[in-house]
Protein backbone atom coordinates (compact mmCIF):
# COMPACT_ATOMS: atom_id res chain seq x y z
CA UNK A 1 0.00 0.00 0.00
CA UNK A 2 1.09 3.60 -0.22
CA UNK A 3 0.76 5.82 2.60
CA UNK A 4 0.28 9.17 3.16
CA UNK A 5 0.39 10.88 6.51
CA UNK A 6 0.08 13.93 8.91
CA UNK A 7 1.80 11.82 11.74
CA UNK A 8 5.86 13.23 12.26
CA UNK A 9 8.62 10.52 11.37
CA UNK A 10 10.10 9.05 14.55
CA UNK A 11 13.49 6.42 14.76
CA UNK A 12 12.13 4.66 17.75
CA UNK A 13 11.47 1.73 18.67
CA UNK A 14 13.09 0.14 15.71
CA UNK A 15 10.36 -0.88 13.18
CA UNK A 16 7.98 2.36 13.42
CA UNK A 17 8.11 5.00 11.34
CA UNK A 18 5.79 7.57 12.38
CA UNK A 19 4.33 7.60 15.65
CA UNK A 20 1.24 9.59 17.61
CA UNK A 21 2.95 13.42 17.20
CA UNK A 22 1.64 16.11 14.64
CA UNK A 23 3.88 16.57 11.46
CA UNK A 24 4.03 19.75 9.28
CA UNK A 25 2.64 19.10 5.82
CA UNK A 26 2.01 15.33 4.14
CA UNK A 27 4.76 12.75 4.47
CA UNK A 28 4.67 9.58 2.37
CA UNK A 29 5.46 5.79 2.35
CA UNK A 30 5.52 2.06 0.45
CA UNK A 31 4.75 -0.67 2.67
CA UNK A 32 4.26 -4.11 1.73
CA UNK A 33 2.46 -6.40 3.81
CA UNK A 34 2.51 -10.35 4.05
CA UNK A 35 -0.62 -11.94 5.64
CA UNK A 36 -0.68 -15.57 6.42
CA UNK A 37 -2.81 -18.12 4.09
CA UNK A 38 -6.45 -18.35 4.95
CA UNK A 39 -6.03 -21.96 6.17
CA UNK A 40 -4.54 -20.42 9.18
CA UNK A 41 -6.29 -17.17 9.88
CA UNK A 42 -9.70 -16.65 10.54
CA UNK A 43 -10.95 -14.42 8.29
CA UNK A 44 -11.46 -10.77 8.93
CA UNK A 45 -8.67 -10.64 11.81
CA UNK A 46 -5.44 -9.19 12.05
CA UNK A 47 -2.78 -11.87 13.40
CA UNK A 48 0.00 -9.81 15.25
CA UNK A 49 3.55 -11.27 15.52
CA UNK A 50 4.15 -13.11 18.97
CA UNK A 51 7.78 -12.16 18.34
CA UNK A 52 9.99 -9.69 16.54
CA UNK A 53 10.17 -10.88 13.32
CA UNK A 54 6.82 -12.88 13.13
CA UNK A 55 6.33 -16.47 11.11
CA UNK A 56 4.95 -15.22 7.74
CA UNK A 57 3.16 -18.78 7.59
CA UNK A 58 0.83 -17.44 10.53
CA UNK A 59 1.77 -13.71 11.41
CA UNK A 60 0.60 -10.31 9.67
CA UNK A 61 4.44 -9.31 8.68
CA UNK A 62 5.94 -6.30 7.23
CA UNK A 63 7.89 -7.53 4.34
CA UNK A 64 9.06 -3.91 3.13
CA UNK A 65 8.75 -0.03 4.11
CA UNK A 66 10.54 3.03 3.01
CA UNK A 67 9.60 6.60 2.94
CA UNK A 68 9.14 8.12 -0.20
CA UNK A 69 9.26 12.05 -1.47
CA UNK A 70 6.55 13.36 -3.52
CA UNK A 71 8.24 12.38 -7.34
CA UNK A 72 8.84 9.11 -6.07
CA UNK A 73 5.28 8.24 -4.41
CA UNK A 74 3.58 10.39 -7.52
CA UNK A 75 5.60 7.86 -9.71
CA UNK A 76 5.42 4.66 -7.80
CA UNK A 77 1.49 5.27 -7.58
CA UNK A 78 1.22 5.69 -11.31
CA UNK A 79 2.94 2.52 -11.66
CA UNK A 80 0.45 0.57 -9.61
CA UNK A 81 -2.82 2.31 -10.92
CA UNK A 82 -1.77 1.81 -14.60
CA UNK A 83 -1.51 -2.42 -13.39
CA UNK A 84 -5.35 -2.28 -12.00
CA UNK A 85 -7.22 -3.06 -14.84
CA UNK A 86 -10.08 -0.72 -13.15
CA UNK A 87 -7.95 2.39 -12.53
CA UNK A 88 -9.38 2.83 -9.23
CA UNK A 89 -7.96 4.00 -5.83
CA UNK A 90 -9.27 3.02 -2.17
CA UNK A 91 -8.08 6.02 0.34
CA UNK A 92 -8.95 4.13 4.21
CA UNK A 93 -9.37 6.49 7.14
CA UNK A 94 -8.68 4.72 10.14
CA UNK A 95 -10.45 5.96 13.48
CA UNK A 96 -9.38 6.64 17.22
CA UNK A 97 -7.03 4.76 19.60
CA UNK A 98 -5.07 3.31 16.49
CA UNK A 99 -1.07 3.59 16.18
CA UNK A 100 0.47 3.90 12.63
CA UNK A 101 1.34 -0.22 12.36
CA UNK A 102 -2.35 -1.12 13.14
CA UNK A 103 -3.75 1.17 10.86
CA UNK A 104 -1.62 -0.48 8.22
CA UNK A 105 -2.53 -3.94 9.13
CA UNK A 106 -6.01 -2.94 9.82
CA UNK A 107 -5.94 -1.71 6.18
CA UNK A 108 -4.11 -4.64 4.94
CA UNK A 109 -7.09 -6.66 6.23
CA UNK A 110 -9.49 -5.13 4.35
CA UNK A 111 -7.51 -5.16 1.22
CA UNK A 112 -6.98 -8.41 1.00
CA UNK A 113 -10.37 -10.21 2.50
CA UNK A 114 -12.42 -7.95 -0.03
CA UNK A 115 -9.79 -9.26 -2.82
CA UNK A 116 -10.74 -5.30 -4.42
CA UNK A 117 -8.77 -5.02 -7.64
CA UNK A 118 -7.76 -1.63 -6.36
CA UNK A 119 -4.91 1.15 -5.58
CA UNK A 120 -4.81 0.74 -1.96
CA UNK A 121 -4.02 4.39 -0.59
CA UNK A 122 -3.61 4.58 3.69
CA UNK A 123 -4.36 8.03 5.22
CA UNK A 124 -3.16 7.92 8.72
CA UNK A 125 -3.44 10.75 10.95
CA UNK A 126 -1.69 11.33 14.56
CA UNK A 127 -3.76 9.60 16.99
CA UNK A 128 -2.05 9.10 20.28
CA UNK A 129 -3.02 5.31 20.22
CA UNK A 130 -4.00 5.84 23.59
CA UNK A 131 -7.74 5.12 25.18
CA UNK A 132 -6.91 8.33 27.72
CA UNK A 133 -6.11 10.53 24.68
CA UNK A 134 -9.35 11.00 22.78
CA UNK A 135 -9.47 14.82 23.13
CA UNK A 136 -6.05 14.78 21.20
CA UNK A 137 -7.04 12.21 19.12
CA UNK A 138 -10.47 14.52 18.17
CA UNK A 139 -7.50 17.68 17.86
CA UNK A 140 -5.84 16.06 15.04
CA UNK A 141 -8.42 15.14 13.22
CA UNK A 142 -9.53 18.85 12.80
CA UNK A 143 -5.56 18.97 12.27
CA UNK A 144 -5.57 16.35 9.20
CA UNK A 145 -8.63 17.75 7.00
CA UNK A 146 -6.89 19.76 4.76
CA UNK A 147 -4.12 17.08 4.33
CA UNK A 148 -6.81 14.65 3.67
CA UNK A 149 -8.81 16.75 1.26
CA UNK A 150 -5.16 17.70 -0.29
CA UNK A 151 -4.74 14.10 -0.92
CA UNK A 152 -8.36 13.37 -2.51
CA UNK A 153 -7.96 16.60 -4.70
CA UNK A 154 -4.49 14.81 -6.20
CA UNK A 155 -6.09 11.66 -6.36
CA UNK A 156 -9.05 12.98 -8.55
CA UNK A 157 -7.21 15.24 -10.70
CA UNK A 158 -4.61 12.77 -11.66
CA UNK A 159 -5.78 11.65 -15.49
CA UNK A 160 -4.58 8.14 -14.65
CA UNK A 161 -7.22 7.84 -12.03
CA UNK A 162 -10.61 6.38 -13.52
CA UNK A 163 -12.61 6.09 -9.68
CA UNK A 164 -11.52 7.30 -6.37
CA UNK A 165 -13.39 5.23 -3.04
CA UNK A 166 -13.62 6.60 0.27
CA UNK A 167 -13.59 4.15 3.63
CA UNK A 168 -13.20 5.65 6.81
CA UNK A 169 -14.02 3.84 10.33
CA UNK A 170 -14.66 5.61 13.74
CA UNK A 171 -13.34 9.12 14.38
CA UNK A 172 -11.52 9.04 10.70
CA UNK A 173 -14.61 9.77 9.54
CA UNK A 174 -14.77 12.88 10.88
CA UNK A 175 -11.67 13.72 9.15
CA UNK A 176 -13.17 12.48 6.16
CA UNK A 177 -16.48 14.62 6.09
CA UNK A 178 -14.68 17.28 7.04
CA UNK A 179 -12.44 17.27 4.09
CA UNK A 180 -15.41 16.32 1.56
CA UNK A 181 -17.46 19.17 2.86
CA UNK A 182 -14.38 21.69 2.49
CA UNK A 183 -13.70 20.25 -1.26
CA UNK A 184 -17.33 20.60 -1.89
CA UNK A 185 -17.90 24.59 -0.51
CA UNK A 186 -14.57 25.45 -2.45
CA UNK A 187 -15.57 23.83 -5.67
CA UNK A 188 -19.13 23.88 -5.84
CA UNK A 189 -19.54 20.23 -5.56
CA UNK A 190 -17.02 17.12 -5.81
CA UNK A 191 -15.16 16.03 -8.03
CA UNK A 192 -16.67 13.57 -10.26
CA UNK A 193 -14.25 10.54 -9.80
CA UNK A 194 -15.33 10.16 -5.97
CA UNK A 195 -17.49 7.21 -6.63
CA UNK A 196 -18.38 6.15 -3.12
CA UNK A 197 -18.22 7.50 0.32
CA UNK A 198 -18.61 4.36 3.01
CA UNK A 199 -18.83 5.56 6.53
CA UNK A 200 -18.48 2.76 9.15
CA UNK A 201 -19.61 3.40 12.45
CA UNK A 202 -18.64 6.98 12.12
CA UNK A 203 -17.87 9.25 15.49
CA UNK A 204 -19.93 12.04 14.22
CA UNK A 205 -22.20 14.09 16.43
CA UNK A 206 -25.53 13.19 14.17
CA UNK A 207 -26.58 17.09 14.03
CA UNK A 208 -23.13 17.76 12.98
CA UNK A 209 -23.58 14.93 10.41
CA UNK A 210 -26.75 16.83 9.28
CA UNK A 211 -24.99 20.00 8.42
CA UNK A 212 -21.91 19.04 6.86
CA UNK A 213 -24.04 16.60 4.53
CA UNK A 214 -25.91 19.80 3.47
CA UNK A 215 -22.60 21.69 2.34
CA UNK A 216 -21.88 18.47 0.90
CA UNK A 217 -24.98 18.21 -1.26
CA UNK A 218 -24.98 22.41 -1.95
CA UNK A 219 -23.42 22.10 -5.22
CA UNK A 220 -23.08 19.08 -7.88
CA UNK A 221 -24.92 15.99 -7.66
CA UNK A 222 -23.05 14.22 -4.37
CA UNK A 223 -21.44 10.52 -4.88
CA UNK A 224 -23.26 7.87 -2.72
CA UNK A 225 -22.86 7.63 0.89
CA UNK A 226 -23.19 4.55 2.34
CA UNK A 227 -23.58 4.55 6.62
CA UNK A 228 -22.88 1.58 8.37
CA UNK A 229 -24.10 1.92 11.48
CA UNK A 230 -24.84 -0.43 14.91
CA UNK A 231 -27.08 0.33 18.05
CA UNK A 232 -24.64 -2.00 20.18
CA UNK A 233 -21.53 -0.32 19.52
CA UNK A 234 -20.01 0.41 22.81
CA UNK A 235 -17.58 2.20 21.90
CA UNK A 236 -19.98 5.36 20.37
CA UNK A 237 -22.13 4.34 23.32
CA UNK A 238 -19.21 6.03 25.47
CA UNK A 239 -18.43 8.73 23.26
CA UNK A 240 -22.18 9.79 23.29
CA UNK A 241 -21.52 10.00 27.07
CA UNK A 242 -18.13 12.29 27.14
CA UNK A 243 -20.49 14.50 24.28
CA UNK A 244 -23.11 14.94 26.80
CA UNK A 245 -25.11 12.29 25.87
CA UNK A 246 -25.94 14.08 22.29
CA UNK A 247 -25.88 10.81 19.58
CA UNK A 248 -23.81 9.92 17.76
CA UNK A 249 -23.97 8.68 13.97
CA UNK A 250 -22.84 5.81 13.84
CA UNK A 251 -25.32 4.20 16.72
CA UNK A 252 -28.57 5.21 15.53
CA UNK A 253 -31.52 3.27 14.80
CA UNK A 254 -32.15 4.88 11.14
CA UNK A 255 -35.58 3.21 11.61
CA UNK A 256 -36.47 6.02 14.00
CA UNK A 257 -37.50 9.44 13.01
CA UNK A 258 -35.90 11.99 13.08
CA UNK A 259 -33.17 9.74 11.99
CA UNK A 260 -35.10 7.94 9.13
CA UNK A 261 -36.00 11.52 7.53
CA UNK A 262 -32.96 12.85 7.59
CA UNK A 263 -30.60 10.33 6.30
CA UNK A 264 -33.72 9.55 3.28
CA UNK A 265 -33.74 13.35 2.54
CA UNK A 266 -30.07 13.52 2.17
CA UNK A 267 -29.62 9.95 -0.12
CA UNK A 268 -27.78 8.50 2.60
CA UNK A 269 -27.77 4.49 1.79
CA UNK A 270 -27.88 2.75 5.49
CA UNK A 271 -26.78 -0.58 6.51
CA UNK A 272 -27.73 -1.54 10.08
CA UNK A 273 -24.94 -4.10 11.65
CA UNK A 274 -26.79 -4.24 14.85
CA UNK A 275 -27.74 -7.96 13.99
CA UNK A 276 -24.19 -9.19 13.14
CA UNK A 277 -22.66 -11.15 15.42
CA UNK A 278 -18.87 -9.97 16.44
CA UNK A 279 -16.06 -11.02 18.83
CA UNK A 280 -14.98 -7.56 19.14
CA UNK A 281 -16.04 -6.76 22.93
CA UNK A 282 -16.71 -3.29 21.66
CA UNK A 283 -18.55 -4.32 18.33
CA UNK A 284 -16.88 -1.26 16.95
CA UNK A 285 -15.42 -3.23 14.14
CA UNK A 286 -17.94 -4.80 12.67
CA UNK A 287 -17.17 -3.52 9.30
CA UNK A 288 -14.05 -5.30 8.94
CA UNK A 289 -15.47 -8.52 8.80
CA UNK A 290 -15.40 -11.21 6.19
CA UNK A 291 -19.04 -11.13 4.63
CA UNK A 292 -19.17 -7.16 4.66
CA UNK A 293 -15.81 -6.36 3.29
CA UNK A 294 -15.83 -9.15 1.04
CA UNK A 295 -19.51 -7.46 -0.49
CA UNK A 296 -17.59 -3.96 -0.32
CA UNK A 297 -14.54 -5.57 -2.76
CA UNK A 298 -17.45 -7.40 -4.70
CA UNK A 299 -19.33 -4.09 -5.08
CA UNK A 300 -15.74 -1.96 -6.19
CA UNK A 301 -14.83 -4.53 -8.61
CA UNK A 302 -17.88 -4.47 -10.60
CA UNK A 303 -17.98 -0.68 -10.52
CA UNK A 304 -20.99 -0.61 -8.81
CA UNK A 305 -21.97 1.84 -6.49
CA UNK A 306 -23.06 0.34 -3.30
CA UNK A 307 -26.45 2.66 -3.38
CA UNK A 308 -27.58 1.28 -6.45
CA UNK A 309 -30.70 -0.67 -6.06
CA UNK A 310 -29.19 -3.65 -8.15
CA UNK A 311 -26.62 -3.80 -5.65
CA UNK A 312 -29.05 -5.53 -2.54
CA UNK A 313 -25.81 -4.82 -0.72
CA UNK A 314 -27.53 -5.71 3.02
CA UNK A 315 -28.74 -8.85 1.96
CA UNK A 316 -25.61 -9.69 0.50
CA UNK A 317 -23.72 -9.30 4.10
CA UNK A 318 -26.81 -10.87 6.00
CA UNK A 319 -27.59 -7.86 7.40
CA UNK A 320 -30.60 -5.34 7.72
CA UNK A 321 -30.21 -2.71 5.11
CA UNK A 322 -32.17 0.26 5.23
CA UNK A 323 -31.83 1.59 1.27
CA UNK A 324 -32.85 5.48 2.04
CA UNK A 325 -32.06 6.55 -1.77
CA UNK A 326 -34.16 4.00 -3.52
CA UNK A 327 -37.02 2.74 -0.70
CA UNK A 328 -36.33 3.92 2.08
CA UNK A 329 -38.13 2.03 5.34
CA UNK A 330 -37.97 -1.18 3.50
CA UNK A 331 -36.32 -3.76 5.24
CA UNK A 332 -34.33 -6.88 4.34
CA UNK A 333 -33.69 -9.29 7.49
CA UNK A 334 -31.46 -12.04 8.12
CA UNK A 335 -28.33 -12.40 10.12
CA UNK A 336 -24.17 -12.78 9.59
CA UNK A 337 -21.94 -14.70 11.75
CA UNK A 338 -18.91 -12.07 10.67
CA UNK A 339 -16.75 -12.47 14.05
CA UNK A 340 -13.73 -10.29 14.30
CA UNK A 341 -11.19 -9.74 17.44
CA UNK A 342 -8.93 -8.19 18.05
CA UNK A 343 -8.59 -8.29 22.38
CA UNK A 344 -8.62 -4.42 23.06
CA UNK A 345 -9.00 -2.98 19.58
CA UNK A 346 -8.24 0.33 18.23
CA UNK A 347 -11.11 2.38 16.92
Amino acid sequence: MLVATTRAPVEEPPGVMFGGGRGIGLRFADISVSIPPDAVRKIGDVQWPQHSPGDPARDFVTLRAGRLDLPEVKALFHRRIAAERGHQALVFVHGYNTRFEEAVYRFAQVVHDSHADVVPVLFTWPSRGQALAYVYDRDSADYSRDGLEALLQALADDPKVSEVSILAHSLGNYVAVEALRQMAIRDKGLPSKIKNIMLASPDIDFDVFRRQIAEIEGGRKPPPVTLFVAQDDKALGLSQLIAGDEPRLGAVDPTREPYRGILQRAGVHVVDLTAVQSDDPANHSKFASADVVRAIGSRLAAGQALTDARSNFGETIGAVAINASHAAGAVVAGVATAPFDEGAAPH
